[in-house]
């Protein structure tokens, strides 16, 4: 029963998804089978009064007027005796129709009627013979016979036939009444009940409608409460009346809200506050840094003169200071991102170029195999471009080794990889002709673990537990995304099925459209 409430319930959600719709039906069926049920019991028990009332009043009257005018006949009367009965029998004010029949003295029956419409043949067989069989008294005051009655439908009328037998071998009269007008009343109840039940439907239906406004009002104002305060606006509140569940319900919203606001605002003035330390902490480090720096190079330019015992301990304070600069400087580069301080100074450069720079400044050319065309003519920040490809060039040659297959071209897909943005910039963030440029970096190493790959661009995230300390920060594919999400683009990563890594950069071809119109006058100035 409770897998059947529960299969219903689920096709009626999906028939009826408004929760409005829904209240509306389930009231108007509620009042419909009320209606309804209140309406058959009503016609039902009108119904048997009406006819009962008209058929006791017609049976009692035949009964009577039978007694009275054919039971002073004569033992076989004549038929034009009886006709006259009849027609004394039917003057009755109950307006029925009459037939009587009786044996003449010759033997023969004789049969009269008081209309040419009523005829003896009208009368069931059954209600007949029942009327002229002789019942074996009991010695009580039963007599032998007794009246009968039958309701019957012809051509769509219905009416009462009743029949008895007049004591004393009297003759058999029978009687037929029209309970046409009974029957036009009780369509015009029929009628108005049916009136009534649509009324009621409608006042239900408004009912229902007001009711569900009642309702849901509260609920959409929640909705739209709940709403605003996903999209961060959290000093949403609630106004709140009365002291039903809704307004608990409310008051509920407003304690979450306020409680989730706090706890936002102590989070933000923590991150606001770890934020600070890092860039002052970076900062900081600098001035100090720089100095190890110089005398680190002053070292390392002295390394043949030194004792061989102190060289591996020079080359390790010269390896660790050139670390220790880059986490710096990464680290630097990171609070910018979060602040929403870092700006793009774009310039027009060609792809191909740019690439080749990167590799050559890093001395990675034997290293590397360059699949780009000339020409390709891109907007955008050559000096964050060159922090993407040496992240991604280089974590290709130290993790999957060389040779490492740099492929650069222009895809016809629109937007396919780029992150979304808002409807107003996001048609130029694709060339006229809907093209994106595609940089792809594959290696032939081992590939990328699978539970590995979703954290690639994790900030400071180590594929091994078990060797925290590495030459990398942890922070070049992170820097690497944040760089290629502020031109508007993207970077994936994905293992290819014939061996190794493949990182996928899509940048749009021209970024004028992220940067801000006085930065943008700004450049044209310079």
């Amino acid at each position: 029963m409770r897998r059947w409430l529960g299969r219903a319930r689920d096709w009626l959600t999906g028939l009826l998804p408004s929760l409005r719709l829904r209240l509306v039906v389930v009231f108007a069926m509620v009042a419909l089978s009320a209606a309804v049920a209140a309406s058959g019991i009503a016609y039902w028990l009108t119904r048997d009064a009406v006819v009962n009332r008209a058929q006791n009043a017609a049976l009692k009257d035949f009964h009577k007027t039978l007694g009275d005018h054919a039971g002073t006949l004569p033992p076989r009367p004549k038929c034009e005796q009886l006709k006259e009965a009849a027609d004394a029998i039917a003057g009755s004010t109950q307006n029925y129709e009459v037939v009587l029949v009786d044996l003449e003295r010759d033997g023969r029956q004789c049969a009269v009627a008081s209309s040419e419409n009523f005829e003896l043949g009208d009368v069931p067989k059954k209600l007949r013979n029942a009327v002229v069989e002789e019942r074996p008294s009991d010695g009580g005051t039963d007599a032998a016979h007794h009246q009968y009655w039958q309701r019957v439908n012809l051509d769509g009328t219905p009416y009462l036939i009743s029949g008895a037998t007049v004591i004393g071998e009297g003759p058999a009269g029978y009687m037929r009444k029209s309970l046409d007008q009974e029957q036009d009343d009780l369509t015009s109840l029929a009628w108005s009940l049916a009136i009534a039940t649509g009324l009621a439907l409608i006042g239900s239906v408004l009912l229902a409608q007001a009711a569900a406004s009642t309702v849901l009002r509260p609920v959409q104002r929640l909705g739209d409460a709940a709403r605003r305060l996903g999209e961060g606006k959290l000093e949403t509140r609630l106004k709140v009346s009365g002291s039903d569940e809704l307004a608990e319900l409310s008051r509920t919203f407003n304690a979450t809200a306020a409680a989730l606001e706090e706890r936002v605002a102590d989070l933000s003035a923590r991150e606001q506050s770890s934020r600070r330390f890092v860039a002052d902490m970076s900062h900081e480090l600098r001035t100090p840094l720089t100095a190890i720096s110089a005398v680190s190079e002053v070292l390392e330019d002295e390394e043949d003169n030194l004792d061989p015992m102190i060289a591996p301990a020079v080359q390790l304070v010269v390896s660790e200071t050139r670390r220790l600069n880059d986490l710096v400087e990464n680290l630097m580069e990171v609070t910018r991102f979060d602040a929403g301080t870092a700006r793009l100074v774009l310039d027009t450069v060609d792809v191909a170029d740019q690439v080749t720079a990167c590799i050559d400044v890093r001395a990675w050319l034997d290293a590397v195999e360059l699949d780009a065309d000339r020409g390709l003519m891109i907007r955008l920040d050559p000096r964050r471009l060159d922090v993407i490809l040496a992240n991604l060039i280089g974590n290709a040659l130290k993790h999957g080794g060389s040779p490492v297959r740099v492929s650069v071209h222009m895809c016809s897909a629109p937007r396919t990889g780029l992150p979304a943005v808002d409807e107003a910039r996001a048609g130029n963030l694709v060339g006229a002709e809907g093209e994106v440029l595609v940089i792809e970096v594959s290696d032939r190493g081992p590939g990328i673990p699978e539970d590995v790959l979703p954290h690639v661009f994790d900030r400071f995230y180590k594929a091994s537990a078990s060797r925290p300390r590495s030459e990398g920060s942890g922070l070049g594919l992170s820097i690497a995304l944040e760089n290629a999400h502020i031109h508007g683009g993207e970077i994936t990563a994905r293992n290819n099925p014939e061996g190794g890594a493949v990182f996928t950069l899509r940048l749009p071809p021209d970024a004028s459209v992220l940067v801000a119109p006085e930065e943008r006058e700004e450049e044209d100035v310079q």
